[in-house]
């Protein structure tokens, strides 16, 4: 079982994105701690933020006092309600947030059940729960109920079915609904740097999104609009404006996303993590599609991007493993498009792998800890932004003329 502990500002953001689950039918209310049920049995979110704010101390030393946390199962656990509902409590009572008040939804989204907790962080006087080992305890507490319940253990190997995502399908009808439930989650799980990584992550799900601009009584605005796509990256139907998913996934949010990735992956090794796995499949294998099936067979999706003559001018990776997107060059020139495309075509490219590459043992899968506070994204949409020519592509064309002319001078 994996746990996922989110942290943020928003607490009708927390609750709306579990009462949307509700109210497509795709969840329900697990089990509740110091809340008032209504006369039906039934939770809304009015009452809910009224019970909430009424137990949140008027003096709150903490930004971010929403605790959001998800609790995975393994795809091959089949767990009754009862169940759930008692490993919710437990995990609760065990990571010292048993006093606290909380909600507790069943989500059915999915094949994969699982459950989310919305709950406080902060204590009577507005100090903030002692989290300083969260990591390790909630580790040890998702042992603990593996073995007490008989469920699967979190192992590696298996981690890319955890957080196994549908692919937006046209076929399938309301097309809002499909991509809310894909790019929600991404956007709050997934680590990127750039508008393209983000898009490149989508589009894994067959979504598109774009970057929209316009001005209105001389004040600029700027947005976001999303697009289901088909398997080969078309666009399908019309626009759907970021504030019809929240403001989560609106131009600020993603913009403050950019940075605070930055921020998470100067503090951690993950980039580094990355970087090894990818040498090791480069190592066993000297072609284009046996290098992206192991790559894939260890958790992360290569996309590369080719222009008309077959070229690579771009390419990004998306490692699963640590929720972590790369365009190749972040990851260093050896990794770069113009790499990969020396590596591809020479038969003896062995000095394109870094000297002190070693392959990654198998570790033990991690929680990763993330903040979901959400801002303002939703804008009015005048005009869509032209993107023209990948700009990847543009250096790469760049530079092969830059080749070409030093070759006439020779």
């Amino acid at each position: 079982m994996v746990a996922k502990i989110s942290v943020g500002s928003s607490l009708f953001g927390a609750l709306a994105y579990n009462q949307n689950k509700i109210d497509e039918g795709e969840g329900r209310v697990l089990c509740s701690n110091k809340m008032v049920e209504r006369e039906d049995g039934c939770f809304d979110i009015h009452s809910c933020m009224e019970d909430f704010n009424r137990q949140l101390p008027k003096d709150i030393k903490t930004e971010k006092p929403i605790l959001h946390i998800s609790l995975n199962p393994h795809p091959d656990d089949v767990l009754t309600d009862s169940q759930l509902t008692a490993i919710a409590e437990e995990y609760m009572q065990k990571m010292g947030y048993g006093n606290q008040p909380y909600m507790a939804y069943k989500h059915e989204d999915i094949e994969r059940h699982h459950i989310h907790i919305v709950s406080l962080r902060v204590d009577e006087t507005g100090k903030k729960i002692d989290d300083s080992n969260n990591f390790y305890k909630s580790k040890n507490i998702t042992r603990e109920l593996e073995d007490k319940y008989g469920l699967h253990t979190a192992e590696k190997k298996r981690q890319t079915q955890v957080f196994d995502f549908k692919k937006v399908n046209a076929d399938n009808g309301n097309i809002k609904t499909q991509i809310a439930n894909v790019i929600k989650p991404l956007a709050v799980r997934y680590r990127f740097q750039s508008f393209n990584e983000y898009r490149a992550l989508l589009s894994l799900y067959n979504v598109n999104v774009e970057e929209v601009k316009g001005e209105v009584r001389g004040r600029t605005y700027c947005g976001l609009v999303y697009f289901a796509t088909n398997g080969k990256g078309n666009k399908i139907g019309n626009p759907l404006k970021s504030s019809l998913f929240g403001k989560s996934v609106g131009y600020n949010a993603i913009n403050e996303k950019f940075e605070n990735s930055k921020n998470e992956l100067k503090d951690k090794r993950l980039r580094e993590q990355t970087r090894q796995r990818i040498c090791g499949a480069l190592r066993n294998n000297p072609d284009r599609k046996s290098f992206e099936k192991e790559l894939s067979q260890q958790g992360i999706d290569v996309l590369f991007r080719d222009n008309d003559s077959r070229r690579i001018y771009g390419v990004t990776f998306i490692d699963h493993n640590n929720s972590c997107v790369f365009n190749g060059s972040r990851l260093g020139k050896e990794f770069s498009a113009n790499a990969f495309e020396e590596w591809f075509n020479n038969p003896a490219p062995s000095k394109y792998i870094p000297a002190d590459a070693v392959a990654l043992q198998e570790e033990s899968l991690q929680e990763y800890f993330h903040d979901d506070g959400l801002l303002d994204g939703a804008f009015d949409l005048f005009s869509m932004e032209n993107h023209g020519t990948d700009p990847e592509e543009e250096q790469f064309r760049r530079r092969m003329q830059k080749k070409k002319r030093k070759g006439r001078k020779m």
